[in-house]
């Protein structure tokens, strides 16, 4: 859709073709800022998106097939606020996780909408004088079933909760260090802006990774009960999300590009990097309309996963929504 020759982004073994807008809403359907987005085992394509202004559906939930065909939508109560989402198989069912930036909640959900359980603000945690101080972004789940919420547009702090949703403990943050200096990185087990995290295996034994943004612009490796390991500094902007294909690490970057990292999380590619030649990526982009949009170029990667044969589905924070499906060559 609106768009000719088919753009290439990467090279080598790392090559894709660029299907820009590859998603087809239905005509009741206007795509918000696209926030999230997974692969279900059916190779069905779900997208969580804030819904456009003028949209006369509600819904923030769609989901299509692997041709990019709508096939269902729901979840207009998230409309504004859908943000992180994640998805597990559990037995023989998968199930959405969803973080709401706006209304302050994290939601379990079938692949249909149906709830199975909201937990709002971690009170008990003791950082929070008010609700409506929490702002969950994205969250991850291990394999046992434990999941960590980042409060990447709250306080900072990562909460880590058992999988019957009972709190266990809260590491991380804050806010105040930033607001003290917001161009001073931040010491070892400290966070600013934790946007994207997740869980890497690679290894053998499962580690949390968390993706930060500000002058921290890194990603910082904790055990499973918060204590702080190593970073990585090199090829990271300001990270968005992560997902894994075997030894590869996918990150959708804010600013402007998409990485894959190696088992060592050295960079072996950097996809469609929009960073203009003033150093700028988003700057007056973002909210402008899609013929704004250079073919084969990000504006602003929000989220982003893999395909099982490969191909990479990217979801863009923009006021009309984008994504983009990369097609492995």
């Amino acid at each position: 859709m609106g768009q000719g020759r088919v753009p290439v982004m990467g090279s080598g073994a790392h090559a894709y073709e660029a299907y820009h807008d590859w998603p087809k809403l239905r005509g009741t359907h206007r795509f918000g800022n696209t926030h999230g987005i997974v692969v279900d085992r059916q190779g069905r394509v779900i997208i969580a998106h804030t819904v456009h202004k003028d949209s006369q559906s509600g819904d923030a939930i769609a989901m299509f097939d692997p041709d990019g065909k709508f096939i269902k939508s729901w979840g207009a109560e998230m409309r504004g606020g859908a943000h992180g989402l994640t998805l597990r198989q559990e037995g023989g069912e998968e199930f959405l996780y969803h973080c709401d930036n706006v209304k302050g909640f994290v939601r379990k959900t079938t692949l249909d909408g149906e709830v199975v359980w909201t937990i709002h603000a971690p009170v008990m945690s003791g950082v929070y004088a008010k609700a409506s101080e929490y702002k969950p972004s994205n969250l991850a789940i291990a394999p046992n079933g434990d999941f960590y919420v980042a409060d990447g547009y709250g306080k900072f702090h990562i909460h880590h909760y058992d999988a019957k949703t009972n709190y266990i403990r809260t590491f991380g943050g804050t806010r105040q260090l930033m607001d003290a200096n917001k161009d001073k990185e931040t010491g070892p087990g400290t966070t600013i802006w934790p946007h994207a995290i997740g869980i890497d295996t690679r290894s053998g034994a499962p580690l949390l990774m968390v993706g930060e943004r500000g002058a921290n612009s890194r990603i910082q490796y904790f055990d499973l009960n918060g204590r702080p390991l190593q970073m990585v500094k090199d090829g990271v902007r300001w990270p968005s999300t992560f997902d894994f294909l075997g030894d590869t690490l996918l990150m959708p970057d804010l600013k402007a590009v998409v990485t894959l990292f190696d088992k060592q999380n050295r960079p072996l590619v950097q996809l469609g990097d929009g960073r203009q030649t003033d150093g700028k990526t988003y700057e007056g982009i973002r909210n402008q309309e899609r013929s704004a949009f250079t073919p084969g170029k990000f504006v602003a990667p929000h989220a982003a996963c893999f395909a099982p044969n490969g191909d990479i589905y990217v979801a863009e924070w923009v006021e009309v929504g984008r994504v983009t499906k990369l097609k492995k060559l």
